[in-house]
C-alpha cells in the first residue's frame, strides 16, 4: 500500500485553547487565569503558563489560587466564545484537508489521509502547523498514526516520542475513576492492559475499556465526521454599465431575489433580515438592512419592502455591483396548498408589520399577549409583535373589560355598589350589578396598588349607558372605577 493511501489520521490540541483566545487581544505579563463557577465555587478553568509556574493548576478554587498567588490576574470563562473560535480553527485546518472534525472542547482531528505529500510528507505538514499557530499565540499539541484514538494519545501524551504500548492507560480516552482502577490493579501503560485478560476487564470495567484499546490499536473502527458548512445564502450581480437610477436598482435586486429565495426554499428557510449592499464605481458601497416580522421567502412579498431603503441611496456616479445576503434565517417548512388558497391573513399583517417597522422600527410594533395571572394589571405582557405571535383569548370565566386604567376613587358605601355616584364629572346611576368577583393579591409580589388587600370586582351597567368595572375593598372601605366595558 502506498504511502497515498495508507490511512493516516492528525489530532491537534490546544492545551491552553480558552485563556489564549483571551490573551491573544489583551495580552497580560502575569499570571492569568480563566474561571467556572461549579457547585456555587469559582474554579480555575484554563491558565498561562506564568500561573502553573506558581504552582496553580486546573480544578483549585479561585479562593486557594489567590491564597498561592495573590498577583493572579482572572476572569470569568465563556465557553460559547471558545466553541466559537474552535470552529474559526476547524475552518483553518480545512486548508490541510477536507476531513476535520471536533474532537472535544479544545481539540480537532484530521484525516490527512492523502494529502500529506501535498505540503512535503508528515513533518513538514506538521512543522507548518505549529509555526502558525505559534504566530497566532497558540499552543499546539500534535499526534499522528493510523488510528484516531492513537493520534489522540499521542498528541495529548508525548507526540509520538514513545510508542503506543508504553502510553500511561489514560492515553485511551477513558474516564479518571477508570483510569484509577486501573493503575490500583497495577495496569498503568497501555501495553499492559494490551497483555491482561479481556474477560475480566470486561467484567469489572465495562466494554469501554476495551472498545477504546481496540480503537487505539486498529482493532476496532472509528469514523470521522467533518463538520459541514452551513449553506449561505447570498447572490452577486456584477454589471457591466453603472446604474444609479431607482427602477434599475429594483430590477437588479429582483433578480437576486429570485435564486436567493429558491435556495431558501430549498432548504425549508425563510429569511428575517436581509442586507443589500450597493457598491459604486468609486469603491464605496452603500448598504439597505431589511428586517422581516416573520420569515419569507417569497421575492413578490419582499421586493416592494426594500423600495423605501433603495429610495435613500445615493448612487454617485453610479453602482457596478449589486449583494444580497441573508443575513438572519429561520426554519419555514413548506406546507400544503391548493389552486384556490389566497394570501392569508398572517402574511397581510406580517407585511404590514415590515412597512410600519422600516420606518419606526420593529421593536416599536407591539402587541398584547395574555399572561398567567388574576390580577387584572398583570393579566398581560407588552411583546414585540414581529418577535411573537397571536395567541388565543385570555382564559378567564368572568369577561374583563375592553379599558383597563389605574383606579378611579368614587364615592360610595357597603359592599354593594352605590345606587349614584359621580366619575369623571359624570353623574352616574347604577342600573344592574353583577358580582361580585373577589380578586385575592399575590402575596410573592410587592406592589403598591394592592395594598389595601383582595378586592371585589363588580360589572355595572348605568341607566346613562356607561358598562363599568367597580371593585370594593373590604379592609380599607372604598370604591374605585378601574375598567369600562365595550
Amino acid at each position: 500500500m502506498s504511502d497515498r493511501t495508507r490511512k493516516r489520521i492528525l489530532s491537534m490540541w490546544f492545551p491552553r485553547l480558552p485563556s489564549e483566545r483571551v490573551l491573544r487581544r489583551r495580552p497580560v505579563d502575569a499570571p492569568f487565569a480563566l474561571t467556572l463557577t461549579r457547585k456555587n465555587t469559582d474554579r480555575i478553568h484554563c491558565l498561562n503558563p506564568q500561573a502553573e509556574r506558581r504552582g496553580l493548576h486546573r480544578g483549585m478554587s479561585l479562593a486557594d489560587a489567590r491564597a498561592f498567588c495573590p498577583a493572579l490576574v482572572s476572569q470569568p470563562a465563556r465557553p460559547d466564545l471558545d466553541a466559537t473560535f474552535l470552529a474559526s480553527l476547524r475552518r483553518w485546518a480545512t486548508r490541510y484537508c477536507p476531513w476535520v472534525g471536533f474532537e472535544g472542547e479544545d481539540g480537532l482531528v484530521l484525516d490527512i489521509t492523502g494529502s500529506a505529500h501535498l505540503f512535503g510528507g508528515e513533518d513538514a505538514m506538521m512543522q507548518d502547523m505549529r509555526a502558525r499557530a505559534d504566530r497566532a499565540g497558540l499552543t499546539l499539541r500534535l499526534g499522528c498514526a493510523a488510528t484516531r484514538g492513537a493520534a489522540w494519545a499521542f498528541a495529548r501524551h508525548g507526540e509520538g516520542q514513545r510508542p503506543l504500548d508504553a502510553l500511561p492507560v489514560a492515553a485511551l480516552r477513558l474516564e479518571d475513576k477508570t483510569v484509577t482502577g486501573l493503575e490500583r490493579l497495577g495496569l498503568r501503560t497501555i501495553g499492559d492492559l494490551a497483555a491482561t485478560a479481556r474477560a475480566p476487564l470486561a467484567r469489572r470495567f465495562g466494554p469501554e475499556v476495551l472498545l477504546r484499546l481496540d480503537q487505539a490499536r486498529g482493532d476496532q473502527a472509528e469514523a470521522i465526521t467533518p463538520r459541514t458548512e452551513p449553506p449561505r445564502y447570498a447572490a452577486r450581480l456584477s454589471l457591466p454599465e453603472p446604474i444609479g437610477l431607482f427602477d434599475d436598482v429594483i430590477a437588479a435586486t429582483a433578480r437576486l431575489l429570485t435564486p436567493l429565495c429558491e435556495k431558501l426554499k430549498t432548504h425549508e428557510s425563510g429569511a428575517r433580515r436581509l442586507r443589500l449592499t450597493l457598491r459604486r464605481v468609486d469603491q464605496g458601497s452603500q448598504q439597505v438592512d431589511l428586517r422581516l416580522a416573520a420569515a419569507m421567502r417569497d421575492p413578490a412579498r419582499i421586493l416592494p419592502l426594500f423600495e423605501r431603503g433603495i429610495g435613500t441611496i445615493d448612487a454617485g456616479f453610479g453602482i457596478d455591483q449589486v449583494r444580497l445576503e441573508a443575513t438572519l434565517v429561520e426554519p419555514l417548512p413548506i406546507q400544503q396548498i391548493n389552486a384556490t388558497t389566497a394570501r392569508t391573513g398572517p402574511d397581510r399583517l406580517n407585511d404590514l408589520i415590515t412597512r410600519i417597522g422600516t420606518r419606526i422600527g420593529l421593536e416599536n410594533v407591539q402587541r398584547l399577549l395574555p399572561a398567567d395571572s388574576h390580577v387584572p394589571e398583570r393579566s398581560f405582557i407588552v411583546a414585540p409583535a414581529a418577535y411573537t405571535r397571536p395567541q388565543d383569548g385570555w382564559s378567564c370565566p368572568r369577561p374583563r373589560p375592553l379599558c383597563l386604567f389605574p383606579p378611579e376613587a368614587i364615592a360610595g358605601s357597603g359592599p354593594r355598589p352605590p345606587d349614584r355616584f359621580r366619575w369623571r364629572n359624570m353623574s352616574l346611576a347604577t342600573g344592574r350589578a353583577t358580582g361580585p368577583e373577589r380578586i385575592v393579591p399575590e402575596w410573592w409580589l410587592e406592589d403598591e396598588n394592592w395594598r389595601r388587600g383582595l378586592r371585589d370586582y363588580w360589572k355595572v351597567e348605568t341607566r346613562q349607558g356607561r358598562r363599568l368595572w367597580l371593585f370594593h375593598t373590604p379592609q380599607d372601605p372604598g370604591w374605585f372605577v378601574q375598567g369600562e366595558f365595550a
